[in-house]
């Protein structure tokens, strides 16, 4: 049967019943489901910068050497590279047991950016521990700048700032109601959807169109519903007689 678009929110009125069920249902089962597991994730960084002072000059002072300085800069993404390498990852689980990753996850959850044109680069870890976090920044930080020289013969690394631990950190992923907000939606359009379909599939006749339409005939007469309370007998009226002073006839001797 065709629903004529006037007939929508006659139908959503019907069933509006469904519609609240279906939303409340799927918007409290997202929201428990997000309070559920949601994590707090904490990020730590450390700042380190690739330098070289050059030789002493006469006067005893150290002199930059600026045409290192651009030879730094190049070695800016190789350096970025390495930091995610097995070869600065596993010193990194062997000489911090405690951290309990493995190289790969360690890697996963590194981060290393540069300062465009400048020599400082900034490694950042990301983890549910705040505590935890710091101490594997730190801890990439301190074996990248040991072994480095080692990996690249040459010993330009230094670490500016460090990690520290905060009194009262605030995580990057705060609670967020996207997920209930887009699940009432969702919901909201499914039920209209769910009810609109259910009307569609009821073929069953229901005004004098319907008639005229399934049986090709023309609607002679109406049989009107009839309330409950239409059924019921008028009550009957009480009438209330009104007596006066009557004359009695006296007998007559």
């Amino acid at each position: 049967m065709e629903i004529n678009l006037k007939e929508y929110l006659v139908i959503i009125k019907k069933r509006l019943w469904l519609v609240v069920v279906i939303v409340f249902i799927c918007t409290a089962l997202t929201a428990v489901y997000s309070t559920n597991n949601y994590k707090p994730l904490y990020q730590a960084s450390t700042k380190l910068i690739v330098n070289k002072i050059g030789e002493k000059d006469q006067m005893g002072k150290e002199r930059i050497d600026y045409g290192a300085i651009g030879t730094n800069l190049a070695l800016m993404n190789t350096y970025k590279e390495i930091i995610k390498t097995p070869a600065i990852m596993d010193k990194v689980v062997q000489r911090y047991p405690d951290i309990n990753l493995s190289a790969e996850q360690l890697s996963y959850i590194t981060t290393v950016s540069d300062l465009h044109e400048t020599q400082l680069m900034t490694i950042i870890v990301q983890y549910y521990s705040h505590e935890q976090a710091v101490k594997i920044v730190n801890a990439v930080s301190d074996v990248f700048q040991a072994e480095i020289p080692k990996i690249m013969k040459v010993d330009n690394i230094t670490i500016l700032n460090r990690a520290k631990l905060q009194d009262d950190p605030l995580p990057i992923n705060k609670k967020s109601n996207q997920y209930i907000i887009l699940s009432f939606v969702a919901s909201l359009l499914v039920s209209i959807g769910i009810i609109i379909l259910l009307e569609s599939l009821d073929d069953t006749l229901k005004t004098d169109q319907d008639i005229r339409q399934a049986m090709d005939l023309t609607t002679i007469a109406y049989i009107p519903k009839i309330k409950k309370k239409e059924l019921k007998s008028p009550k009957k009226k009480k009438f209330r007689t009104h007596t006066g002073d009557e004359n009695y006839a006296k007998t007559i001797h």
